[in-house]
C-alpha cells in the first residue's frame, strides 16, 4: 500500500472510532491524516524536503503531496535522463500534482542574448524549445522559463527590443501548436540583464502576441527591482501565466522578510488565479525542523 493511501485509511479509521475514544483520537487524526490542500498551488522543488523524505526524488514528491502541496517545479528538468523524466511525469499524474516550470536550455541567464540579434544565438534557443516540447510531454508540463539574456550595449535599445521580440516570436511558433507556454522571467541579479521589470515583460508579450509567450512574475525579483507589488501585478495581470515566490532580503520562505505575502496571495487568489506558485527560494533553517517551519510558514500566509 502506498504511503498516501495508508495515511488516508489510518485517518478514516481513527475518525470512525472518534466518538468512542478520548480526545487523544482527535490528536491522532491531525498527526496522521494527509494535510488539507492549500488554497493556491504552491510548488516546491526537489531537495526542499530531503531531510524529511530522503534523497529519493519520487519519495520527495509523495511527501510534498502528503503535506498538501498540489504543484511542483524543477528548473533543471531538461538535464535529467529520459527514464527519470518519464517516472516523474507518471508520479505527478498519480498524485494529482500540477507540473510547474522547467528552464528552457539556452546556455544560462546571461548567455546567447536575444538582444544581439545573432542567428547562432537564436538557433541555440530554438533548439532548446524543440527539446523542451519532448520534455514537456514526458512530465505533463505546460510552462517553461525563458530568460532573454543580457543587453547588447553597442546597439540602440529599440533595435535590441526588436531582436528580442523576433526571437520570442520564433520560439512561440514552436511551442504554440503544442499548447505550451514560455514564461518570461525578469530578474534582479545583474544590471546587465536585458529583462528586469514587469512592464518590460508586458510590452514583450503584447508585441509577440501569442498565447505561447507570457509573464513569469517572480515576486522576489520584482520586490527588488520595482516594489509596489500588488499594483504591478494588477497592471500586467492579463499577461501573467505563472508566479514564483521568495521573500526579501535573503530569498527564503515567506514570513522571513519584508513582503506581506498573506496580502499578496489573497490578492492573487481573489483575482481567480488557478496556476502554479513556484517556491523558488531557500529555507531559513536547516534540517527537518527547517522543513517543518517552511510548511508552517506557507500555512500562515495561506490563511487569508
Amino acid at each position: 500500500m502506498e504511503r498516501r493511501s495508508f495515511l488516508r485509511n489510518a485517518a478514516g479509521t481513527i475518525a470512525a472510532v472518534g466518538l468512542a475514544s478520548s480526545s487523544k483520537a482527535i490528536t491522532s487524526v491531525s498527526e496522521f491524516a494527509v494535510a488539507t490542500p492549500f488554497k493556491l498551488k504552491y510548488g516546491p522543488h526537489f531537495g526542499m524536503f530531503k531531510n524529511s523524505a530522503g534523497e529519493d526524488l519520487i519519495d520527495q514528491l509523495k511527501y510534498m503531496a502528503d503535506q498538501g502541496f498540489t504543484a511542483f517545479e524543477d528548473n533543471g528538468m531538461m538535464g535529467r535522463d529520459v527514464a527519470l523524466q518519464t517516472k516523474i511525469g507518471e508520479t505527478l499524474s498519480k498524485l494529482n500534482i500540477t507540473m510547474g516550470v522547467f528552464v528552457v536550455d539556452k546556455g544560462g541567464n546571461m548567455a546567447n542574448t536575444f538582444a544581439a540579434g545573432k542567428q547562432e544565438y537564436i538557433e541555440i534557443f530554438l533548439n532548446g524549445c524543440r527539446k523542451a516540447v519532448e520534455v514537456a510531454k514526458r512530465v505533463n508540463a505546460k510552462w517553461m522559463t525563458v530568460v532573454p539574456g543580457g543587453f547588447e550595449r553597442n546597439l540602440p535599445i529599440g533595435i535590441q527590443n526588436s531582436n528580442v521580440i523576433e526571437a520570442l516570436r520564433r520560439g512561440a511558433e514552436i511551442l504554440e501548436p503544442h499548447g505550451l507556454v514560455m514564461v518570461l522571467e525578469a530578474l534582479s541579479d545583474s544590471p546587465d540583464l536585458y529583462l528586469q521589470t514587469s512592464d518590460q515583460s508586458y510590452m514583450l508579450c503584447k508585441a509577440v502576441n501569442s498565447p505561447a509567450c507570457k509573464i513569469l512574475y517572480d515576486i522576489y525579483h520584482m520586490q527588488k527591482t520595482e516594489g509596489n507589488l500588488i499594483n504591478h501585478i494588477n497592471l500586467t495581470w492579463d499577461e501573467i501565466a505563472y508566479f514564483q515566490i521568495g521573500d526579501n532580503p535573503g530569498r527564503k520562505e515567506p514570513t522571513t522578510g519584508e513582503i506581506n505575502y498573506k496580502n499578496v496571495f489573497k490578492f492573487i487568489h481573489d483575482k481567480g488565479y488557478q496556476g502554479v506558485m513556484g517556491m523558488e527560494h531557500g529555507i531559513s533553517m536547516a534540517g527537518v525542523e527547517g522543513e517543518k517551519r517552511l510548511i508552517e510558514a506557507y500555512r500562515e500566509v495561506d490563511s487569508f
